[in-house]
């Protein structure tokens, strides 16, 4: 059963003739889903046939490609010397996706890898704007020293908003990450799409809305999410964004810090995450408190 939406695709089956669109989906929204997963085809062909020329045409001018090891290029390196992609040309993998507006998000699963790639509508079409690849472990790490105070995110981050869509952000993320800390389950679930999924590589598995409501739903205090280090903001259509990308480094109270893409839509004036990708950076030091 798929985890990520209701279209699932095997990426070696999709071309325009046997896509299948629920009837009940708007025509608008039918025809970006069938532009992305040809567009997003034809990345994958590109990278597998290691073909730059091809890529560029594709390739938001903020493109950024982050690996399972949580090393992140820009477009001009990633062009330069082109990745190995981790599930080679997918064959055989599962692919699913949604769109949100001018931003659309595929889903890639292998067994234990993940991939989620963010395509954002540009006035010149459809552009790749984040590739990210998470693998996660068979055995979950022991967990290092917590702390169940939450400063940053649930009171303040290090990000200034510059809009109102952004600022309502930080204000949703603020909120769940407090309920989070506080064991909240009906705080936390207003926040969320109901296709909501966390994947982390310092999980063993997709870890869907339920799954999280049902850990939240266990009583208790801590420990705090992790804070925010970094984050860049994509607002879709713009000053009055419905739909925002949040790319971020996050760091907890210790270990290594973590690459997170998300996204986030507005619904029914609240804003909702779509879904939470998080690789670890395994190049970075490890934080140890005193």
């Amino acid at each position: 059963m798929n985890r990520f939406a209701t279209k699932t695709f095997v990426l070696g089956m999709v071309c325009a003739g046997i896509l299948a669109l629920p009837a009940s989906r708007p025509a608008a929204a039918a025809e970006n889903d069938a532009a992305v997963l040809q567009l997003d085809k034809a990345f994958v062909q590109a990278v597998a046939k290691h073909d730059p020329a091809a890529l560029s045409k594709v390739l938001d001018n903020d493109f950024l490609w982050t690996d399972a090891s949580g090393e992140t290029l820009s477009r001009a390196k990633a062009l330069a010397a082109l990745p190995v992609p981790m599930m080679g040309d997918e064959n055989g993998a599962e692919v699913s996706e949604r769109s949100y507006g001018e931003v659309a998000g595929v889903q890639v699963a292998n067994g234990k890898q993940h991939v989620v790639r963010i395509w954002v509508k540009r006035p010149a079409g459809w552009r790749l704007l984040d590739y990210q690849e998470v693998k996660q472990v068979d055995v979950a790490p022991a967990p290092g020293p917590t702390t169940n105070e939450c400063i940053n995110p649930c009171k303040t981050v290090p990000f200034t908003p510059k809009n109102e869509g952004e600022a309502g952000v930080i204000k949703s993320w603020s909120t769940l990450e407090t309920a989070v800390t506080n064991h909240d389950p009906k705080g936390w679930d207003p926040h969320f799409l109901d296709e909501f999924v966390l994947i982390s590589s310092n999980g063993t598995q997709v870890m869907t809305k339920a799954d999280r409501l049902k850990t939240l739903a266990k009583p208790g205090i801590g420990p705090a999410p992790p804070g925010l280090v970094h984050a860049q903001m994509f607002d879709f259509p713009g000053d009055h964004p419905e739909t925002i990308v949040m790319i971020a480094t996050a760091q907890g109270y210790s270990g290594k810090p973590v690459h997170i893409s998300r996204i986030w839509a507005k619904r029914d004036g609240m804003w909702k995450m779509a879904f939470s990708y998080q690789t670890t950076i395994q190049s970075a030091p490890a934080v140890m408190p005193n």
